[in-house]
């Protein structure tokens, strides 16, 4: 195995702005990502603009930074002209990657340029071997792993897909799998696959149990992690393969980029230098000032709920310094847990966050009565806060005190960045030639990058009457570098006889040098260019034909009661494997075809699940993520000879522009089904430049909300941590989540005991059909959940009398509404 050199390890900074992209420069990192104002999964940062990427590009190479640009967000069709605009823009300003989400715009920047970088997201949902093959074709040359991936899963990934490893080291997490968030979607219109995350996972739910509330005392946030902090993991993760270490915030402050980048900056180098990588006891706390929800490994070393969720705070608290003892007139008492000064800034937390909670500055602190001077670094302390700050008869006994902010640390930390000196400073090598009545020729290389450059004098040079330059001379006028980013390493002096130049000369020479070296830094990197037609690929929609309806059951009762109905295809998405053979059964001996659907995240290790499918004999596969198109493509291309089943994408491959469908479809698949994120009219948009034969609109769902590998069961219902030790409380109990409005979300379970939390309210798109079947869709989809029987005959029934046309879609839309408990919605289709 390769040695590990610490060149080849790259610690990765965000920036939402100017400040963050300095303040991580100065603190040690090797690259940073960002976003422009279009196109980025953080939409609510600051953003920079397109037309300062030159300049952020300069400034980043100038200190030998590597700038990545966040294009981590779908497409949509009618956005294609502008998605080109950008990437043409990040072309020429020398960007050195682009980190992208939609594989229909993958496959676009590879029209415009066949060696311009691609960086797969994290919102490409990559998670197995099989998921980083798929990319291959595509030259990404490096892809950003799920955060659920584990270290053991990371180095398996590594060595069996042999391509460099990006992970997320620090900052928040995702309860959702990143690309499978739905939630601010359904919710609000504003989709996590567009940079809009509403941050549903940090609301308050109640959880119901069987139908019933179960009281969880201060325990409300129930899909609110806490944050991800890697730091004593470096070793870890260095030997597992990891040669990216990213860290989350573009939404964060200056101070916590230069707090978490130099903390990580320092370990890294330890690890390097033979020292104990361990951070200390005040490292820890000072990452936790920045911002922190509570500390968690997440899932680096494995799965365990009852960590990674503690329920009881959704936002950063900060340290924690300890209990109130004792409330005094003008004053608490607290045991305090770590150090505390004057000025620092505190909160009291009485376990309910979601009222008003007393906090203000430290205005002084005592001992025993008596005034104490500098900091209080533990022990029992009295606690003054500033006069108009707290409400002291609002604050009891036992209630938390977190230490909300440090002054001094913050000044500290803009110290690094807030400075007319250079970030950083980087060795010359010059070597000086010349003779009598010749020039002097100066050669200056810059040893970090490679180049070199020649700086000759303007007057020649002449013998020397007195004093002859030598090498120390030489050091002394080259070596005049400060307020530059070089410094000098050494001069190697060849000079044919004793001989001078005037002073101003090595001066100029020397200034010359230093624009000339600097320019070639800024240089941007050159890539091949194409001139492109964005749209030139588009396929016409096909001709209307008669639509055929399909429906997707979660029980063999559902499946039953659709073999009743005129539905050709069924698919069974079953929670347990060992349910599917039952399903298929029952499929067949109604004279109908039989569909089974992967589920929707694929670790490694986890192909079995495919044979299983395949050994079933089904007529159709449904494909929810790129593991799985990678794996059943491989096996059809590995057994020509065998009856393969119909191989269906689903909406969670996120196709959201004709460029995508395209891909998949071109790849071997026979059908896609589009995005959830798409309106009415982005969904016109896609169909009218697709095959729209080979296209599968979901009409009628409960939209899968939260996709998660955080189990609800495990932590809530269980004192067990992972599935090893839970005793599979999900198998004997229906668990769902009640929000602040009162509707009950139902929380389902997979093989693979993720999560999935889905809408209560049934989403209809019934009134778009006739729009929809006259640009010639093939097939429509109706999901179920928890119907029964009857409900799953009455609503195909009514779906197939519309696409024969005996009643219209606003009828069906009508009579939903009214049979339905909960009624029905349009979803983020009128978005």
């Amino acid at each position: 195995m390769r040695e590990v050199r610490k060149s080849d390890i790259e610690l990765l900074a965000p920036a939402g702005d100017w400040d963050c992209l300095r303040a991580a420069v100065a603190n040690g990192a090797n690259a940073v990502f960002f976003g422009v104002e279009k196109f980025n999964a953080r939409a609510r940062a600051n953003n920079f603009k397109m037309d300062e990427l030159p300049d952020i590009m300069s400034f980043l190479h100038r200190y030998g930074v590597k700038g990545f640009l966040t294009f981590n967000i779908l497409v949509f069709e009618e956005e294609l002209t502008d998605a080109k605009e950008l990437i043409d823009a990040c072309i020429e300003a020398g960007v050195d990657a682009v980190i992208v989400q939609d594989l229909g715009l993958v496959g676009m920047i590879r029209e415009i340029s066949p060696d311009f970088p691609i960086h797969g997201s994290t919102q490409m949902t990559i998670t197995s071997p099989e998921a980083v093959e798929f990319t291959k074709p595509f030259d990404i040359e490096r892809v950003v792993l799920g955060r659920e991936n584990n270290l053991k899963q990371i180095k398996q990934i590594g060595d069996q897909a042999k391509l460099p490893m990006e992970v997320f080291v620090h900052g928040a997490l995702c309860v959702s799998y990143s690309g499978q968030c739905l939630t601010s979607e359904m919710w609000g219109g504003r989709s996590a696959n567009r940079g809009e995350c509403a941050q549903a996972c940090r609301l308050p739910y109640d959880l119901m149990v069987d139908g019933v509330e179960k009281p969880m005392g201060d325990v409300a946030y129930l899909l609110s992690p806490k944050d991800l902090a890697a730091l004593e993991l470096v070793p870890e993760l260095i030997e597992a393969g990891v040669t990216s270490f990213k860290i989350e915030g573009r939404l964060k402050s200056p101070e916590y980029v230069a707090n978490v980048v130099g903390k990580y900056r320092a370990a890294i180098d330890r690890y390097f230098d033979g020292k104990d990588a361990n951070p200390t006891k005040e490292e820890l706390r000072e990452l936790e000032q920045s911002f922190s929800r509570g500390f968690t490994h997440g899932f680096l070393k494995g799965t365990n709920n009852k960590q990674l969720v503690e329920g009881t705070y959704p936002k950063s608290r900060g340290v924690y310094l300890g209990r109130v003892k004792q409330v005094l007139r003008d004053a608490v008492l607290c045991e305090l847990e770590a150090p505390l000064k004057r000025g620092d800034g505190i909160v009291f937390d009485a376990g309910d966050p979601t009222k008003k909670e007393e906090g203000g500055r430290v205005y002084d602190l005592r001992r025993q009565g008596r005034k104490m001077e500098g900091e209080a670094p533990g022990g029992l302390v009295e606690i003054v806060p500033g006069r108009n700050d707290v409400q002291l008869g609002r604050v009891h006994v036992g209630d938390r005190i977190w230490k909300t902010n440090d002054p001094h640390l913050d000044k500290r930390l803009r110290q690094t960045y807030e400075t007319d000196k250079p970030y950083r400073v980087f060795p010359v090598r010059v070597m000086v030639t010349g003779s009598a009545g010749q020039l002097l020729k100066s050669v200056w290389t810059d040893t970090a990058e490679g180049h070199t450059v020649t700086v000759e004098s303007e007057l020649a040079l002449v013998p020397a009457e007195k004093r002859p330059m030598d090498a120390a001379l030489f050091e002394e006028q080259f070596g005049r570098l400060g307020g530059t980013i070089f410094e000098l390493e050494s001069v190697d002096v060849h000079l044919n006889g004793e001989l001078i130049v005037p002073m101003r000369e090595l001066n100029q020479m020397r200034r010359q040098a230093v624009e000339l070296l600097t320019s070639q830094r800024e240089r941007p990197r050159t890539y091949i260019k194409r001139s492109v037609d964005v749209y030139a690929d588009a396929a016409q929609p096909a001709e209307r034909k008669r639509s055929g309806l399909t429906a997707l059951c979660r029980s063999l009762e559902q499946v039953e009661a659709a073999c009743r109905t005129n539905v050709d295809l069924i698919y069974a998405d079953f929670e347990f494997i060992k349910q599917f053979p039952a399903a298929v059964e029952a499929v067949r001996a109604a004279g109908k075809r039989i569909a089974l659907a992967t589920p929707r995240i694929h670790m490694p290790g986890e192909t079995g699940y495919f044979k299983n499918i395949l050994n079933l004999s089904p007529d159709a596969v449904l494909l929810r993520n790129t593991g799985a198109v990678y794996w059943f493509l491989r096996y059809k291309a590995e057994h020509p000879q065998e009856r393969m089943p119909e191989l269906i994408g689903d909406f969670s491959l996120n196709i959201a522009n004709h460029k995508a469908a395209a891909l998949f479809l071109e790849a071997g698949l026979s059908r896609v089904t589009p995005s959830y994120d798409l309106n009415v009219q982005q969904m016109v948009d896609l169909l009218r430049r697709t095959d729209t034969s080979r296209m599968e609109v979901v009409i009628h769902q409960h939209l899968p909300m939260f996709h998660t590998e955080h189990c609800v069961y495990c932590t809530f219902l269980s004192e067990g941590t992972d599935y090893t030790n839970c005793g599979r409380p999900c198998e004997d109990h229906r668990a769902s989540l009640k929000d602040r409005v009162g509707f009950s979300h139902p929380v389902r379970v997979d093989e693979g005991c993720r999560n999935t939390v889905y809408n209560a309210i049934d989403q209809s798109g019934a009134e778009y059909l006739a729009n929809f079947m006259e640009l010639g869709v093939s097939k429509f989809r109706v999901e179920f959940l928890e119907e029964t029987a009857e409900k799953v005959h009455e609503v195909l029934s009514l779906y197939e009398r519309a696409l024969e046309g005996r009643i219209s879609g606003t009828q069906v839309w009508k009579t939903l509404k009214a049979t339905n408990q909960l009624g029905v919605t349009r979803g983020q289709l009128v978005k």
